[in-house]
């Protein structure tokens, strides 16, 4: 008989303790439970996984090769499993060349339409469509190579404050220490005036000092410490310019490239203005513009200048301009309509990008597969979050099963099956609780989705904090922000709210950010602003990774594995042998395992099939060599205390006082469940976000700081949610202000501002459309959050 189900026993990833489930096919399943538990281990990790694999295995060896695998799962058996496609969350390192024209390959339907049916200049060859894709050689424009843009230096960028000499440091291009005093020195040789102030330097040597080719080399006489031997030597000249250009394109410290960067000014290019095309290929139009025009235009309005044509019979142009508009209206329904196809992916949201993605799987017409999605409702605005359920049954409907792995309550509710994972994080976790039909996981009381699932109380009223000031940003226009005027209370906690793509992060992570980062280094904001005096101290906690290697991990992160190597070198053992901390880093040759310099794994090369990692075999995976690993610290070695976790490192280093403080803190942001040794490669957008608000929580400052997250629960479960929520009153309670951009509306409805923009995405967002306390705020006539808030305050919201 046929089996409904995928059936796994025994699977041991990561921290799944031989989990068996069965897992109904054709059918909407949600992977419940809190952050850690081991969701993304069974669905990602063993389900997506499996199915990968026997399906490579059809592949030809040759061509498995050149395909990123993810490698057999640790699982007994799987049966009754699909093939299957994975929708992550994770970045595939976009460069600003990706697009979301690219990323859907509608880019390709609209250079076709252009080649095929454009209208050509009188004479005009008729072009191929590769010539209306910037980043091809046929279509790029020669000046700036298709990227529109063009890196130049100017003598403001290079000497942004003309009343000093050359001697006093003019040229903040040039480096520091030795080599920018054997600059100014090689100047000095060659006659120019470094004493002098720069404004009254002539022109032409001014020109000269920063913008030759010239290579001149001259006889140094330097001139420093009496009592030190100064020799001549032959000095070589290199301008600002030259010197900027050849740091930012050959030199491989990323802090050189950063700081010559700061002094790059970018312009749009002269030749093709910005539009990336060679002039032939802008010369073609259709509906009187040309391709870059149209790919400039939010997607909504170009579905509405491509309909008419999409109506004019069976040619060419109606059936490329058809094709268009439809798959532009399933990114309408899942509500990305203010995306342009220009728009750069490295800015789009880890949540937009996905859902680009879904909705490029919805025309793909598959059906019979086992789609896996990790949150499709990450950064979604709860109005926006019906039509990606609409978008989800339409996949259903359409002969698939859909894995979802997601912490969102109103998806969770509509799911027809839920695989509940827990009860904890990390070790406390692994183990699948429930798995059944969602009014089932009612009986369950080990869930911590439980509650949340079936919660109808109101949350406990408060008193929204009266503010002690407010900073205040003026005319704002940056992107679909235009002439804003935007209003923050200081000493309260602020919610800034709206639809996706409305302007929040622009907002808050741009304007708010860079307007008291300005100020507290001294230079001007962009904007007309008041208050910014009584900020001190600006922090962003973001999702971006920790660290891109595993050498980068929890301990090294947090300033942990300082104090725990200072305890090791405390020891009597390592008093006797001389080993400072030093000797206790794994990143140092006196005390790492040499035959896999420190990593404790080794990379297995196969021909035909996917590489793969090993434990070292000389230390077992303990990156440390035998010696190093003789010094004990109450009966453990460094290797295994780095193994523990940090509810484990609490109990053991807890009358350690430097590691206690870091310790109890991670612990209060709720990430007990983590190793100290965890590496950063393995951790989570919102682990990682949460390891560096712990970090700010442990240190001591004075003055007020200003805290600035951009969505702090993505990724989090509900209880998880209410542990980071208690963080961010704790910092406001000590005094400081906090400002979250945030789709949960229990976070919202915790504040004591709500700011709210919209009313829509893209040109329809941009405006201030409510702000005041979150019950203001709900009653607001033209928020599109109001609802949802009020719905919250209520007790019906998630």
């Amino acid at each position: 008989m046929h089996d409904p189900y995928v059936r796994v026993r025994g699977a041991r990833e990561h921290n799944l303790k031989a989990v068996d489930v069965d897992i109904p096919r054709d059918a909407l399943v949600v992977f419940a439970g809190v952050s850690g538990s081991g969701k993304s281990s069974l669905a990602f990790g063993t389900v997506y996984a499996e199915a990968q694999r026997r399906y490579f295995e059809s592949v030809a060896p040759y061509a498995r090769r050149l395909i990123h695998q993810v490698g057999a799962p640790k699982v007994e058996e799987i049966t009754g499993l699909p093939p299957a496609v994975a929708l992550e969350q994770r970045r595939s390192a976009p460069t600003s060349r990706s697009s979301v024209g690219t990323v859907t390959t509608l880019s390709n339907s609209l250079r076709m339409l252009f080649s095929r049916a454009g209208d050509y200049p009188e004479g005009a060859a008729r072009l191929d469509s590769d010539a209306f894709s910037p980043n091809t050689a046929a279509g790029a424009c020669p000046e700036c190579h298709g990227l529109g843009l063009v890196h130049r230096v100017t003598e403001d960028s290079l000497v942004p404050d003309p009343s000093l000499s050359i001697r006093d440091g003019a040229i903040a291009a040039w480096p520091g220490a030795w080599q920018g005093k054997n600059l100014r020195d090689i100047l000095d040789a060659l006659g120019h005036d470094v004493g002098r102030p720069w404004r009254e330097l002539p022109q032409e040597d001014r020109d000269w000092i920063l913008f030759t080719d010239e290579q001149p080399v001259v006889t140094v006489h330097p001139v420093r410490d009496a009592e030190r031997i100064q020799r001549p030597y032959q000095g070589t000249y290199m301008s600002a310019r030259r010197y900027v250009l050849h740091t930012v394109a050959d030199s491989k410290s990323a802090s050189l490239r950063a700081r010559a960067e700061r002094h790059l000014v970018s312009a749009a290019c002269p030749a093709c203005r910005g539009r990336r095309l060679r002039p032939e290929a802008l010369a073609v139009t259709f509906a009187g513009q040309d391709v870059a025009a149209l790919a400039a235009l939010p997607l909504s309005a170009l579905a509405e200048t491509l309909r008419p044509a999409a109506a004019g019979g069976d040619g060419a142009a109606a059936t490329l301009a058809r094709d268009l508009v439809a798959r532009i209206e399933v990114l309408t329904e899942l509500g990305l309509g203010y995306l342009a196809m220009d728009r750069p992916t490295p800015t789009l949201s880890a949540g937009e990008l996905q859902r680009l993605r879904l909705a490029t799987q919805l025309r793909s017409g598959l059906f019979g597969v086992v789609y896996v999605l990790d949150e499709p409702s990450a950064g979604l605005h709860p109005a926006d979050s019906a039509a990606l359920l609409t978008v989800l049954d339409r996949l259903k409907a359409a002969g698939n099963s859909l894995f979802l792995v997601e912490h969102h309550m109103d998806v969770v509710r509509r799911a027809d099956w839920i695989v509940e994972v827990g009860p904890g994080a990390g070790e406390h976790g692994g183990q699948v609780l429930y798995s059944g039909p969602v009014e089932g996981l009612a009986g369950v009381a080990e869930s911590a989705t439980r509650r949340f699932v079936f919660a109808g109380q109101a949350p406990a009223p408060r008193t929204p904090r009266k503010p002690s000031g407010a900073v205040r940003l003026r005319g704002v226009t940056r992107h679909n922000l235009r002439g804003l005027d935007a209003e923050f209370p200081l000493g309260v906690f602020t919610a800034v709210t709206g639809v996706s793509g409305s302007g929040k992060s622009t907002l808050v992570g741009q304007v708010l950010a860079g307007a008291v980062a300005d100020h507290l280094e001294g230079g001007e904001p962009e904007f007309a602003t008041e208050g910014l005096a009584a900020v001190d101290r600006l922090v962003r906690v973001d999702q971006k990774p920790i660290g891109r290697t595993p050498r980068s991990n929890l301990a090294t992160y947090t300033g942990l594995f300082d104090a725990v190597r200072k305890v090791f070198a405390a020891t009597n053992g390592a008093r006797e042998r001389g080993y400072t901390a030093g000797r206790f880093s794994f990143n140092i040759a006196a005390g790492r395992c040499e035959a896999c310099q420190g990593e404790g794994f080794v990379a297995v090369e196969l021909l035909f099939l996917p590489g793969s990692y090993a434990p070292c075999d000389a230390c077992g995976g303990a990156r440390y060599n035998p010696e190093t690993l003789e010094i004990t610290y109450r009966g453990a070695n460094i290797a295994e205390v780095l193994g523990m976790t940090v509810d484990a490192a609490a109990g053991f280093l807890g009358d350690v006082p430097a590691a206690r403080r870091g310790l109890r803190t991670l612990q209060d942001v709720g990430l007990g469940y983590l190793r100290l040794g965890q590496p950063a490669t393995e951790l989570s957008g919102g682990e990682a976000q949460r390891i560096k608000l712990a970090t700010e929580l442990q240190r001591t400052h004075r003055g007020h700081t200003l805290y600035v997250l951009d969505e702090p629960t993505t990724g989090l479960h509900p209880a998880d949610t209410e542990l980071l929520m208690r963080q961010l009153h704790g910092l406001v309670d000590a005094g400081n202000t906090v400002v979250v951009v945030e789709h949960d509306m229990t976070v919202a409805t915790a504040a004591d501002h709500v700011l709210d923009l919209g009313p829509g995405g893209g040109a329809a967002g941009g405006r201030v459309v409510a702000s005041g306390t979150p019950r203001e705020v709900a009653q607001a006539a033209g928020s599109v959050t109001a609802r949802y808030l009020a719905e919250a305050l209520d007790g019906g919201g998630s």
